[in-house]
């Protein structure tokens, strides 16, 4: 699997405090972003089942 690029629109506050949070976790914030959608993803599977790609 190959590592793409996601570029994303998102306001100036709620950048500030999306790096607080990462930098609490000791994180980066694209890992923290990662970290995320990951949850979000195996949150919808555990619902509705595995997404078949």
């Amino acid at each position: 699997m190959s590592i793409k690029s996601l570029s994303i629109r998102i306001d100036e506050e709620m950048l500030h405090k999306l790096h607080v949070v990462a930098d609490y976790e000791g994180r980066s914030a694209n890992s923290q972003i990662l970290i995320l959608i990951r949850e979000c993803i195996q949150g919808y599977e555990a619902k509705h089942g595995e997404i078949k790609l």
